[in-house]
Formats: structure tokens, C-alpha cells, sequence
């Protein structure tokens, strides 16, 4: 069984409204993001918020996920992933560990993330798009001890970093990984892209 934690729980400052509510094509962001997570048979979906938490609860009404709440919106994200590998089944053998603004992860994306963890003995899988590793990050239950209690100057990239020998890369065409929508502009273009 394989989870999922979006992470939706950031102020949005340099957006200036909820990033995860904003519209794409007409649909949230973590609508979007969900959809594409249930259509992979990712069986547990917890979705991380704080702040905007009802806001996003009513984006999420009717899919299969969960809302866990970041009780300190001012945390680091961190924090944010820690509180949604905490309320995963202790069945989940692994988690995608997804940004809440990924709106152009679609199925084709995260489908080989999947299969190069079934099929191999990686404990981390990452997609590289371009030369640069992007999101969403797949990391397997060994590794959740070490999320949950370190980690704390380095975040996921220390654990990247401590366990390069635990590594797969699986080659992505697809830019959407790399995305990260912060401001204004991030967002337009991201619209421009569809």
C-alpha cells in the first residue's frame, strides 16, 4: 500500500491567497493534485493544511482524502510532512511526499515513480526532468523514522543526500515536476502552460 502527503499547509505569502485553491483549468490546485493521486490507486491520501484548512476541506469534499492539520501554519514544511506520515496507516510501505502546488502532476507522472519502487530495491525515487530532480519525492517506510525525529537543518534533500546509495532517478519528459508556483507570475505562467 502506498500513501500519499500533499503538502497545503503554507501561508502563501508571496501569492497572496491560498496557491493550493487557485484555479487550473478551472478546477483547485489540490483538487487537480488529488484526482491524479486516486487515479494512480494511491489507497491513502492525507492532505497537510493549516490555516486555510476549511477552504481546502470543501476543494477535497467528495475525494479520497483525508485532511490532517498542521497546528503551526508558520512551521517549516518539515513539519508538514511530518504531520502527514504520522496519520498514514502503518500498512503504507512507502509515501509520496507531493507539494501542494503540483497542479500539472498527472497520472503518466507519477505511475513510474510507482513502478520503479514495486520493481526495485530503492528506498527513495525521485524524478529527474532536465538534469534537476523535482517532486514528488517517493520515500519508503525505512526511511520514515529518520523524517519524523531528524533531519530538522536539511529537510528531504539531507535525506537525499545521507542515503545517495538508496537513490533512484527516473527519467521524466515531463516539466511539471520541477514546478513550484510562490508568486503571482509563477501562477500566470503556469496557466499559460495548461
Amino acid at each position: 500500500m502506498i500513501g500519499a502527503v500533499v503538502l497545503a499547509a503554507g501561508r502563501s505569502r508571496r501569492m497572496g491567497a491560498c496557491k493550493t485553491l487557485l484555479p487550473v483549468g478551472g478546477v483547485p490546485m489540490i483538487t487537480r493534485l488529488v484526482r491524479a493521486l486516486a487515479e494512480c490507486a494511491v489507497s491513502e491520501i492525507r492532505v497537510v493544511a493549516a490555516a486555510d484548512a476549511p477552504a481546502i476541506a470543501a476543494a477535497l469534499e467528495g475525494l479520497p482524502a483525508r485532511l490532517v492539520r498542521n497546528p503551526d501554519p508558520d512551521s517549516a514544511m518539515l513539519d508538514s510532512v511530518r504531520c502527514g506520515l504520522r496519520a498514514l496507516p502503518a500498512a503504507c510501505q512507502a509515501a509520496l511526499i507531493v507539494p501542494g502546488d503540483q497542479a500539472r502532476l498527472a497520472p503518466d507522472i507519477i505511475r513510474p515513480l510507482l513502478a520503479a519502487f514495486a520493481q526495485g530495491s530503492h528506498g527513495l525515487v525521485v524524478p529527474l526532468c532536465r538534469g534537476r530532480r523535482g517532486h514528488p519525492l517517493l520515500v519508503a517506510r525505512r526511511h520514515f523514522a529518520e523524517t519524523l525525529t531528524g533531519l530538522d537543518d536539511t529537510g528531504l534533500r539531507g535525506l537525499l543526500r545521507r542515503h545517495p546509495e538508496d537513490v533512484r532517478e527516473v527519467p521524466v519528459e515531463h516539466p511539471g515536476v520541477l514546478d513550484d508556483v510562490d508568486t503571482p507570475e509563477d501562477y500566470q505562467r503556469l496557466r499559460e502552460r495548461g
